[in-house]
C-alpha cells in the first residue's frame, strides 16, 4: 500500500519562499510519475508541477519560474521549492504518485492519480 505523506505548509508573506516534502513509502512503480497538485476553496484541484523517472519536469504556466519539483530516491521524498509566492497559491496542496507506469496524459488531470497525500496548506497573505 502507497502512503505520502506531506509537509512543509505554512503561512508567509507575499514574495516568500517555501519547500513542501512528501515522503513515500510502499510500491515502487508508483514512484514512476509524481506530482504536486493544489486545491483551493471553491475551485477545482489542478496540478502544479510533475516529475517522472528520469527527473524531468512540467510545471503549470502559473508556476513556471517561481517552482521546482524535485526528489530524492534515496529519502523516498518529494519536493516542492515554491518562491516568489502570491495571495492567489493560497491552497492545500497534495502529493500524488501515478499507480500505472505509462505517462500521464495530460500530466495535470488529478484523476489519473491513484495515490494521495492528505495535504499541507499553504497561505499567502498580500
Amino acid at each position: 500500500q502507497v502512503q505520502l505523506v506531506e509537509s512543509g505548509g505554512g503561512s508567509v508573506q507575499a514574495g516568500g519562499s517555501l519547500r513542501l516534502s512528501c515522503t513515500k513509502s510502499g510500491y515502487t512503480h508508483s514512484g514512476r510519475y509524481m506530482a504536486w497538485f493544489r486545491q483551493a476553496p471553491g475551485k477545482e484541484r489542478e496540478g502544479v508541477a510533475v516529475i517522472d523517472m528520469n527527473g524531468a519536469t512540467t510545471y503549470a504556466d502559473s508556476m513556471k519560474g517561481r517552482a521546482a519539483i524535485s526528489k530524492d530516491n534515496a529519502k523516498n521524498t518529494l519536493y516542492l521549492q515554491m518562491n516568489s509566492l502570491k495571495p492567489e497559491d493560497t491552497a492545500m496542496y497534495y502529493c500524488a504518485a501515478r499507480a500505472s507506469p505509462d505517462p500521464p496524459s495530460p500530466w495535470h488531470l488529478w484523476n489519473l492519480y491513484a495515490y494521495w497525500g492528505q495535504g499541507t496548506q499553504v497561505t499567502v497573505s498580500s
